[in-house]
């Protein structure tokens, strides 16, 4: 997996807090039938992945300005997989969702990035995390147990966690952005509950729990500027 390259200018500043990376396996087809032209499912011996990512944000500020308390805190949540690109590899987001109308909205217009307002929750109880999330159409209640710190994450850890670029349709085109941060410190973890409709409301398998899970209390990133690749679809 490449590592991170720096991001030249960079629009938003945030910190991902919190945060559990939740996996299935699935049949590169049916994914790839979900793509714009330009983007190809990357896999992991011969298999796709769907992720599930609920987090907290927080510090979220434009450059050279300071949090806004009211906008830069809230729980968000996506539905994404793991593609190759124009770019190189990167992630495609099914949906998003996030406790912020106006974060919504600006990533929609932005970013063109399929962004949902939801009623969101976020809460640490010792070593495990929950959360909550309600959108018309889908919902999630999620808790995850946080295992030991993992020192050198293996091959699939990696090729799942660490993407430094995302992709999205923006405009009438295939569109990339950078993304900037420091290696994820990732833990094991267990899901110890799980009930979702988030992959069933994208139109994706959701017949099983995670197969796979880890946790990270965060990383502090830096977003780039959406550039166009393409005009057709």
């Amino acid at each position: 997996m490449e590592g991170p390259s720096p991001v030249r200018l960079a629009v938003m500043y945030q910190n991902w807090c919190r945060i559990s990376f939740l996996h299935w396996p699935c049949e590169p087809r049916l994914l790839q039938a979900r793509l714009p032209t330009g983007l190809a499912i990357d896999t992991f011996e011969h298999k796709g992945w769907l992720g599930l990512t609920p987090f907290l944000l927080t510090g979220l500020r434009p450059p050279f300005l300071p949090p806004i308390p009211w906008l830069s805190r809230f729980p968000e949540m996506n539905l994404r997989t793991y593609v190759r690109g124009p770019a190189g590899p990167g992630i495609w987001f099914f949906s998003l969702d996030a406790a912020s109308a106006v974060a919504v909205l600006g990533a929609r217009l932005s970013y063109g990035l399929p962004y949902h307002w939801a009623t969101m929750h976020v809460r640490a109880a010792q070593s495990r995390m929950h959360y909550t999330s309600a959108r018309k159409g889908a919902h999630s209640s999620i808790a995850v147990d946080i295992g030991d710190a993992i020192p050198e994450p293996d091959d699939l850890a990696l090729f799942l966690t660490e993407r430094y670029r995302l992709y999205t349709w923006l405009l009438g085109s295939l569109a990339t952005a950078a993304v900037e941060h420091k290696p994820w410190r990732l833990h094991r973890a267990t899901v110890a509950s799980f009930d979702e409709t988030v992959r069933r409301a994208a139109d994706l398998p959701a017949d099983a729990a995670p197969a796979l899970a880890h946790y990270s209390p965060g990383v502090q990133v830096r977003i780039g500027t959406p550039r166009r690749l393409t005009s057709c679809r």
